[in-house]
């Protein structure tokens, strides 16, 4: 949760930063974006998850 909370946190600053010297953010300006990065990181928890179960088939 600590690592969590330090990234946002790191996250809100850099925005910050960015919008003080009116530079283009650093991230997808839309909630899909956002929504995509999450799916890719979702899809790679699922393949850590289900590989295991692939690989003592064989």
């Amino acid at each position: 949760m600590k690592e969590s909370i330090l990234a946002l946190a790191t996250g809100m600053v850099v925005g910050f930063l960015f919008a003080l010297f009116r530079l283009p953010i650093p991230a997808p300006p839309v909630f899909s974006g956002i929504v995509g990065i999450v799916g890719i990181y979702l899809g790679y928890r699922l393949f850590t998850w289900i590989a295991p179960i692939f690989q003592s088939s064989n």
